[in-house]
């Protein structure tokens, strides 16, 4: 929205400002680029004319279907006999020859309704937008040369224009006439058979005029391509936001730009043009919401900011690793201990072996075998069987 409490009011000369008028409360609206585009789309369906494809097309011709039992399928077919059309499918929107599938009628549901509050925020929002240069010049108009937007034009200086030759100075007196230029080189061949129907070449859009009171200035603007003029009292979406995109380059006159108050109120009293409306109040009177976070008053009143991290670990198989088995199962350090142990002896005892049978010596008996004959000589032949099987073992 725009934010400038005064606006210059210029002449005939770019550079002097004659005099300074407040500017209207409807450029600070808000600006809704969504319901803009909402209400542009379905205003801009209006404008159709029906059309539909004859409702004898595809079935003009004689054809019945042969019925069940030819092992064929039961499309109508042309009757009689002796040219290639006869038997062949008819009707159908597969055969050829036959209608389209759902064909188009005049009945279609062309038009669209839009509510009158809806249609009035989105006018706010496109006028609000034409106020500000950044949303101007990115719908593509070239107003650097352009002292001030929004651009007032005194009355006395454009009223009295009747030539197209005096619109034309006057352009490139306030630095508008390089738009109109811009649309002159976008101007091409329309692609398609739209070049039969009497809309062969196509073009942007240049500045939009508004004035209040229709004069001479009309026929001497029409002729110039791209520049649209229009009442302030007959605003509409289609011509402040063409294609539903906001920021329309707009010439005021000063009496329509002195009557938006009139037509649209402002936040404190009524319009006087309007029954029981209320211009529409942003949520954010300011909408730099980073220069809001930012600032001390925000800043001094939040938490400092923490810097821990949570860790987040990943989680480990107790089978592969022994950390996370000793924290399962507490015992296992002496099971693996053991195990150990036993390995370490084992690898000795082999290693023992192994060096006997190099040397021819007879290997040192273990401890069990020790034990097994002690209790041979203790038993007796009794348990003979008994220590013959720990002997072999």
């Amino acid at each position: 929205m725009s934010a400038r409490p005064l606006v210059g009011v210029y002449g005939s000369d770019v550079k002097k400002v004659e005099q300074h008028v407040t500017l209207p409360a409807v450029f600070t609206a808000p600006i809704r680029p969504d319901v803009v585009q909402d209400v542009h789309t379905r205003l801009a369906k209006n404008k159709r004319q029906p059309y539909a494809v004859s409702k004898y097309a595809g079935h003009q011709t004689s054809a019945e279907s042969w019925g069940t039992g030819r092992a064929v399928a039961r499309i109508p077919r042309v009757s009689g006999g002796g040219t290639h059309r006869a038997g062949q499918g008819a009707f159908g929107n597969m055969c050829r020859g036959g209608r389209m599938f759902a064909p188009t009628k005049t009945w279609r549901r062309w038009h669209r309704k839009v509510n009158i509050t809806e249609k009035r925020y989105a006018l706010v929002s496109a006028i609000a937008a034409t106020a500000i240069p950044a949303l101007v010049m990115a719908r593509g108009h070239r107003v650097e040369g352009v002292p001030e937007i929004p651009l007032v034009i005194d009355n006395k200086v454009i009223d009295n224009i009747d030539k197209t030759s005096k619109a034309v100075a006057l352009l490139k007196a306030i630095g508008a006439y390089e738009d109109v230029q811009k649309v002159k080189d976008t101007v091409q061949t329309r692609a398609g058979k739209g070049k039969m129907r009497n809309r062969r070449y196509r073009q942007r859009r240049g500045p939009l005029i508004i004035y209040n009171e229709k004069g001479p200035l009309a026929k001497a603007f029409r002729n110039l391509p791209g520049v649209e003029l229009t009442s302030v009292t007959r605003l509409n979406v289609l011509t402040l936001a063409p294609g539903g995109h906001l920021g329309r380059f707009v010439i005021w006159t000063k009496d329509a730009f002195a009557r938006l108050d009139a037509l649209f109120g402002s936040y404190k009293k009524s319009p006087t043009e309007k029954v029981d409306y209320r211009l529409p109040r942003p949520l954010l009177s300011n909408a730099e919401l980073g220069r809001i976070i930012n600032s001390d008053e925000v800043q001094s009143q939040l938490r400092p900011k923490e810097m821990q991290r949570k860790a987040h670990t990943h989680k480990k198989n107790p089978l592969k690793n022994l950390g996370a088995l000793i924290k399962l199962n507490p015992f296992a350090v002496t099971a693996r201990r053991r195990e150990l142990l036993a390995k370490e002896q084992r690898e000795k005892k082999k290693a023992a072996l192994l060096e006997a049978k190099r040397k021819g010596t007879k290997a040192p008996a273990s401890k069990a075998v020790a034990t097994a004959k002690k209790l041979h000589k203790r038993l007796g032949k009794a348990h003979k069987p008994f220590v013959t099987t720990l002997l072999s073992k």
